[in-house]
């Protein structure tokens, strides 16, 4: 179902998102399309169409969140909200790999995020790939962000769902 919402709030949503998607960070202008508008809490879900609960996201983000709110931590197995990006602080639930093809979640929010939207999906790895072969990515304008160094060779990569999630797992 198509919601109308006004020029001027997408707009607004736009600039206060920065043009990019708020879950891969995605840029505008790296991307084919508009970015879409987003309900971060679905309409069917009991989410409304007002400004403070929409924001800006990628297709294949948007695609890939439905109608989720929650997701399961794949380190604790816990049920957790996703992330907000209206709310929350990108860099305090993710960071990006060393080599910088992978989002990889700090907090249960951002691992669970991670694996919901699939956030490493093989094409955002081959596209992100030739951003940095054309010097586009990481993004370099974010501040303090940090990124992960991974070891060579991590104690186990889990594959949930065929996405990428770095964590190591301890051994009990």
């Amino acid at each position: 179902m198509s919601v109308y919402i006004p020029d001027d709030v997408k707009e607004r949503v736009r600039q206060q998102a920065g043009n990019r998607c708020g879950y891969c960070r995605s840029r505008q202008e790296y991307v084919l399309g508009f970015l879409e508008i987003d309900h971060i809490i679905p309409t069917a879900r009991g989410g409304s169409d007002g400004e403070d609960n929409l924001w800006l996201a990628c297709r294949l983000c948007n695609h890939y969140k439905g109608m989720q709110t929650h997701g399961r931590d794949p380190l604790t197995g816990r049920r957790v909200r996703l992330f907000n990006p209206r709310k929350q602080r990108w860099s305090q639930h993710f960071r990006w790999s060393e080599d910088g093809l992978y989002i990889v979640g700090r907090a249960a929010c951002g691992r669970a995020t991670v694996v919901a939207l699939n956030l490493n999906n093989l094409i955002a790895e081959m596209v992100r790939r030739k951003w940095i072969e054309a010097g586009w990515h990481p993004p370099k304008d974010w501040g303090n962000m940090t990124r992960v160094s991974l070891p060579a060779q991590p104690d186990r990569l889990a594959f949930a769902r065929g996405v990428r999630v770095f964590w190591r797992r301890n051994e009990v």
